[in-house]
């Protein structure tokens, strides 16, 4: 049961009342103090203090300073009087229960109004936050357009500047061609002037010389050597060339041996058709992996990548040691979209240029590069 205090003293003026409270060993973190416009109540177990105050109190200006063993209050009155006790005299028990449950409810709707404004004023910074952060963002947003819109008229200046100097260098251009072109036009009036003036000359020099009997041969024979020969007559030249297999010229290749190579070729050819099926149907002329690679380079002119894609397959099984057999179906695959065999037939035909770069003489080799670019 707690001990009731009842050794305390109190002071008063007509606005304020002092009240001091001896509790031995109180401190702050254990002491629970309760205040309400007629009611004061301090609880530090085990000691309790309850006071039914005479007349109402400013309880939100009133304080109260803990330490030192004692409790002190200062206790503001909502009217100016003299009390003339702390506590109100002759209430009874009924009484005293009916102020608690109302001082407890009047702490909580006070309590209840503090949390509400306190909501209130949350979100009432919540929203001049949203708003600050809503014109800076704006404000953000409008230094961006205002950074684009001067790039683009920056731009816009350049290109216009750059359009500017191509019509100046195109002036320019046109003028010295004009230039040159009067040049020209006065070079061709100053030949025709010396040439004009050479005649004249000869002209003169005829009519000075004697007369005689060879004096018209002499005129015509100097007219036939001034006069202009007439154009060449417009023709065409049939050229015939010697049929190779081989890409180099006759005068370079072994007839004899370059003829056994094709035979062991052809032999090696119809060995490798018994094993195909698909050869069978076909000419003789189209078992051949040129013909082939002709064919299928105009099914790829005419978009028919599928039908190409066909006739490289099978050039290939027939030999399968030309590089340009892959590149070309490589472009099919391309043209299909079939990236991954695009990429193998393309790595193919690299290995075996490589393979065959590698076993060709030097000497050969500077020898073709040169016949392929014209040297």
């Amino acid at each position: 049961m707690p001990l009731q205090v009842s050794d305390y003293s109190w002071q008063q003026t007509k606005t304020a009342v002092f009240l001091s409270l001896p509790l031995k060993g109180v401190c702050l973190r254990d002491t629970d103090v309760f205040c309400t416009e007629n009611y004061l109540k301090v609880n530090f177990p085990p000691f309790l203090f309850e006071a039914f105050l005479y007349a109402p109190i400013d309880d939100e200006s009133s304080k109260a300073k803990i330490g030192n063993d004692t409790v002190v209050f200062t206790l503001y009155k909502k009217e100016a009087a003299m009390w003339e006790t702390l506590s109100v005299t002759g209430v009874d028990k009924e009484m005293m229960q009916r102020i608690r449950e109302k001082s407890i409810l009047q702490a909580q709707e006070r309590a209840k109004e503090a949390t509400e404004a306190k909501a209130a004023a949350k979100r009432e910074d919540q929203k001049y936050a949203l708003s600050v952060m809503m014109k800076i963002e704006e404000e953000e947003r409008k230094k961006i357009e205002d950074m684009k819109e001067n790039e683009r008229i920056k731009a816009t200046k350049e290109l216009e500047a750059w359009k500017e100097y191509q019509r100046k260098a195109e002036e320019q251009k046109k003028i010295q061609k004009e230039e040159k072109l009067c040049q020209k036009e006065q070079q061709i009036k100053e030949e025709r002037k010396k040439l004009k003036y050479k005649l004249t000359r000869n002209s003169a020099s005829r009519n000075l010389a004697p007369k005689g009997r060879n004096s018209e041969n002499i005129f015509t024979e100097k007219l036939k050597e001034d006069s202009i020969p007439a154009p060449r007559s417009v023709g065409s030249i049939k050229i015939n060339f010697t049929p190779r297999v081989f890409p180099t010229a006759l005068r370079e290749s072994q007839v004899a041996e370059e003829e056994e190579w094709l035979h062991k070729q052809a032999e090696a050819r119809r060995a490798m058709n018994t094993d195909i099926p698909e050869l069978c149907d076909l000419k003789e002329e189209e078992k051949n992996p040129e013909w082939l690679k002709d064919k299928g380079n105009k099914l790829f002119a005419t978009e028919n990548y599928l039908a190409a894609i066909n006739a490289y397959n099978l050039a290939i099984r027939l030999n399968n040691k030309m590089p340009l057999l892959y590149l070309n179906r490589a472009a099919c695959h391309l043209k299909l979209k079939n990236l991954h065999k695009a990429i193998e037939d393309s790595s193919k035909a690299y290995r075996i240029m490589k393979r065959h770069l590698r076993l060709i003489h030097p000497t050969k080799l500077y020898k073709l590069m040169l016949r392929r670019f014209g040297m």
